[in-house]
């Protein structure tokens, strides 16, 4: 286990996971209650460890399962605490009815999801199936590309959800694996320098749950022609409200963070290299570091590739994706899961959705990799920058491209 934190910034040398655990002790939440499973399990080792070693100041709960992990939490959010977990794949199955109750509770919560593939065929091993399979449920989702990226995300997400703009949980997913389990240097801010920037909790203003006064949370809104319809529209009114303040407020808590540790994280969008370029590609997470390197490959060869990184997939940055995505004359675009209903990737559906705003058409092109913790190399993106190419002269595919289909 890394050296304890001290009164200035350090340099650990640690996997995404524990890069995690040290963002939430430097967040020095009120309670933390996890439940172990591949790949996120070392996490929960890390806290567990950082708890007994005294380093992490917060009441551990050690609950029976991930459906009782997310319920204990909310009772602590609803009476004030700052709060955290962590999960994965089908333990964020098993926290389901929890998970879609917190976003309607406006509870301002913080989970990691390290992400993986979902059942069947049996699979431990890293993908995005799971965190993109709850997309719409209401968290915001912010993805990962680096270890770094992890630990600082981490502690922007607390600042983020507790805004009284926003008031909504956040998902910081990392990729299971690649992130998880990468070891490499991170900057540790120091403590001070964090308490100042997240400030003290503030997660139960709204509700103001009180032993001495005690209220009714949650009650049914009740049918038919009375008032209840129009109550329950008021809310989920409410939830859309917030999730689209949480755009700006993401870009505030970023530069804020910039500002303080001078250390600075694109924090809706990232653009690489797309300001000349005829065509681009759109990843998410860990696999943007391999096709950076293909970008800069095409780019060598005289080829004028462009890429964009999405960091916050929920709510989706709309207007920023569009403004990115009007440079460009073809796009493709790399999802490490699937959307069985529009038999492509969910990434690859939001960015025709933003293609539609535009004046001009932009072919688009689904890429699908990295199933089950299959490696996405630069080879891989050099192909689908090339596809992505071609559709310039109007040889568009017509379904998915299968990226890692021909590594067997």
């Amino acid at each position: 286990m890394s050296a304890l934190p001290q009164a200035r910034p350090q340099h650990v040398v640690c996997d995404g996971n524990e890069a995690a655990a040290w963002g939430v002790v430097l967040s020095r939440p009120d309670m933390v209650a996890v439940y172990p499973i591949t790949p996120q399990t070392s996490l929960v080792e890390a806290l567990a460890q950082f708890a007994a070693d005294g380093v992490l100041d917060a009441e551990m709960v050690e609950a029976e399962g991930e459906h009782s992990v997310l319920s204990v939490l909310q009772g602590a959010c609803l009476a004030g605490a700052r709060t955290y977990t962590a999960t994965s794949g089908p333990g964020l199955a098993f926290m389901f009815e929890p998970y879609i109750r917190t976003p309607g509770l406006r509870l301002p919560m913080v989970m990691s999801i390290v992400t993986r593939d979902t059942l069947s065929p049996q699979c431990v091993w890293g993908g995005h199936q799971d965190a993109m399979s709850v997309r719409e449920i209401g968290w915001i989702q912010m993805y990962c590309e680096t270890v770094q990226e992890i630990l600082d995300t981490v502690i922007m997400a607390f600042k983020v959800a507790e805004h009284r703009d926003v008031m909504l949980p956040v998902n910081v997913c990392h990729d299971g694996n690649y992130l998880s389990f990468g070891v490499c240097r991170v900057d540790l801010p120091a403590q001070g320098g964090v308490d100042t920037f997240l400030g003290k909790p503030d997660t139960n203003w709204h509700v103001a749950l009180d032993p001495d006064r005690p209220m009714g949370v949650d009650p049914l809104t009740g049918g038919g022609g009375g008032p209840g319809p129009a109550l329950f529209a008021r809310y989920r009114k409410g939830q859309c409200r917030g999730m689209q303040n949480a755009l700006g407020v993401i870009e505030d808590v970023h530069r804020d963070f910039g500002e303080h540790f001078g250390r600075r994280h694109a924090p809706l969008l990232e653009e690489y290299r797309l300001d000349d370029a005829d065509y681009a590609i759109v990843t998410i997470g860990s696999m943007t570091g391999a096709a950076k390197d293909a970008v800069d490959e095409a780019r060598a060869r005289g080829q004028r590739a462009g890429l964009i990184k999405v960091k916050t997939y929920r709510p989706f940055p709309l207007q920023a994706m569009a403004q990115a995505l009007g440079k460009v004359k073809a796009v493709g675009v790399v999802d490490r899961s699937v959307s069985f209903g529009w038999n492509c990737g969910p990434l690859h559906q939001d960015v025709l959705g933003t293609l539609a705003t535009l004046p001009q058409r932009v072919p688009a092109v689904s890429f699908i990799g990295g199933l089950a913790g299959a490696d996405l190399t630069p080879a891989h993106f050099a192909r689908a920058l090339q596809t992505t190419a071609q559709t310039l002269a109007g040889a568009l595919p017509l379904a998915p491209v299968w990226l890692n289909e021909s590594d067997r």
